[in-house]
């Protein structure tokens, strides 16, 4: 699993990460991007999730894979 999101900070509206990933990424009213609560936690790095983040001119695109669980030895 992948937490995806976008640093406001970073972002300036380029709308390249919705054009290569509009089931993951939508915009503001102001023109920016952001991550949907509900699709902020992706299964798998798609091809789509992987295009728009290295298109982000600005490196918005901030992918963290969940840490993995700890189980205990048996």
């Amino acid at each position: 699993m992948y937490h995806v999101e976008v640093n406001a900070s970073r972002c300036q509206g380029h709308a390249r990460c919705l054009a290569l990933a509009p089931d993951i990424f939508d915009f503001d009213d102001e023109g920016y991007a952001h991550v949907p609560a509900d699709q902020a936690k992706q299964a798998e790095l798609t091809d789509a999730l992987r295009l728009a983040r290295s298109n982000c001119p600005e490196r918005a695109i901030v992918l963290t894979p969940d840490p993995p669980r700890w189980r205990p030895a048996r």
